[in-house]
């Protein structure tokens, strides 16, 4: 790719316009001064966010509005087919390059999606940024698609798929979305079973061109400094004008998708529709999600702390589990209840899980509120501690909104809910519309109308 191998070059040079300071070895450590993080919209539309945390190693991230909610009838599973083409061969590198150059310092590249967006991310030793930055932006930028490359994709779809299938709660997720809705959020991230291998090279060349714009994405590091990312997204990530294609508003629908089985388990969850992500109805039911039980605090503990968990506890004496379930997105939400039980015991469960959550809609005790906003702080600031929850926070807010919400301003808005839009997050999963989705034995399993 023309010009892309300037940035080893650039790197050097922003580096270098510092004077080089004199070594004095009887002086103490420097001492590094904690940083914010920056963040940059340019012209283009493509957010640039940076921490400089004197990390040794550095953590660079692309972050595109380009999940599966934004793929077509025509196109279904060409994301799932993206995800395993990042080290494929691009207009300025071979697949074996690419797979060489990131190991041979060291370093690392990956990709995640969502219903929402793609992450290509790298990370290496911060001396090496320079190599594996040459890396990602062909990846992103320039991949080539040969058909026969993308042919050999084709049985890592199928291994993708039948790992898949062998847990139940990606199985049950992945139809619960689907029952949920009409369109765009309820397309799977994974590649349905009548487009694997039709999934071709134009489909995927397509849905670059139309959704890896540069209003669309977000160039973020950890360990990197600001202008030297700014540097990158103007030179190289200025690839595309305009904000692509327009995706569709997701409609929910409510229904119900029921998948018998064999299994003496019974894995179910029901759910109404949530609240967007960002909004402070959202985290009113992240709030309701801690009061009724997100899982167990204690490793391998039982969760007996749980609301769901004791009013359950009462209705059947078989083993379960059961947690509330609360995903947010763009412009649309899911919150409910997840359950595991014994066949015979499902219908016990789940009528005892709802009641717990009609129990909430009636009025959540000051303690209670009080125990769940701390523990929702504990899990969001225990998120940040690794670079790959830092990186994802910052590349999610900066592709959302073009800024970045520091850990205070997080903690200011979770201590800002009240009681009362706690019990009316729970009165909403009450009267809403529920889906549903089940798999196992579902003899004793009641259908969403009857619940």
């Amino acid at each position: 790719m023309k010009g892309i191998r300037g940035i080893s070059q650039l790197s050097t040079r922003l580096y270098a316009a510092h004077a080089a300071r004199k070594v004095d070895v009887t002086t103490e450590h420097v001492k590094f001064h904690p940083q914010e993080v920056q963040v940059t919209k340019l012209p283009s539309g493509l957010v640039i966010a940076s921490l400089e945390n004197y990390s040794p190693a550095s953590r660079i991230g692309v972050f595109v509005k380009a999940g599966c909610r934004y793929e077509s009838l025509e196109n279904q599973g060409v994301t799932h087919l993206l995800r395993l083409a990042a080290n494929l061969t691009t207009k300025g590198a071979s697949a074996f390059r690419i797979c060489r150059g990131v190991e041979a310092v060291g370093g690392s590249l990956g990709v995640t999606s969502s219903r929402e967006n793609m992450m290509y991310s790298v990370d290496c030793l911060r001396d090496h940024i320079d190599t594996v930055m040459e890396y990602l932006i062909n990846v992103t930028t320039a991949p080539e698609f040969r058909p026969w490359e993308v042919s050999d994709l084709t049985p890592r779809v199928r291994v993708d798929k039948a790992l898949a299938a062998q847990n139940p709660q990606v199985g049950v997720i992945e139809a619960l979305h689907e029952a949920a809705y009409k369109n765009a959020l309820s397309n799977s991230l994974f590649c349905p079973d009548y487009m694997v291998g039709h999934v071709n090279a134009d489909h995927m060349h397509n849905f670059i061109e139309n959704n890896f714009t540069s209003a669309r994405m977000a160039l973020v590091g950890l360990g990197v400094d600001h202008r030297v990312l700014k540097q990158v997204g103007e030179q190289f990530l200025n690839i595309r004008s305009g904000v692509g294609a327009t995706g569709s508003k997701a409609q929910y629908r409510g229904g119900e998708v029921r998948e018998h089985n064999g299994s003496s388990l019974v894995h179910s969850a029901v759910v109404s529709e949530g609240a967007a992500v960002g909004t402070d109805e959202a985290m009113a039911f992240s709030v309701l999600q801690h009061i009724l039980g997100a899982g167990p605090h204690i490793k391998r503990g039982s969760n007996s702390t749980s609301k769901l968990t004791q009013g359950i506890a009462k209705a059947t004496a078989d083993p379960f589990d059961a947690s509330a379930f609360n995903a947010n997105y763009s412009d649309s939400g899911l919150f409910g209840i997840y359950t595991i039980s014994q066949s015979a015991a499902a219908g016990d469960v789940i009528n005892a899980a709802i009641g717990q959550v009609k129990a909430a809609a009636g009025g959540v005790s000051e303690a209670d509120l009080t125990c769940a906003k701390t523990q929702l702080k504990a899990e969001y600031l225990m998120s940040l501690e690794s670079s790959e929850g830092l990186l994802d926070a910052m590349g999610s807010q900066a592709l959302a909104g073009g800024t970045y919400h520091t850990p205070e301003a997080v903690l200011q808005k979770i201590d800002s809910v009240s009681a009362t839009s706690v019990a009316n997050a729970a009165k909403k999963f009450v009267l809403g519309k529920k889906s549903m989705a089940s798999s196992g034995n579902l003899i004793k399993t009641p259908f969403v109308d009857e619940i």
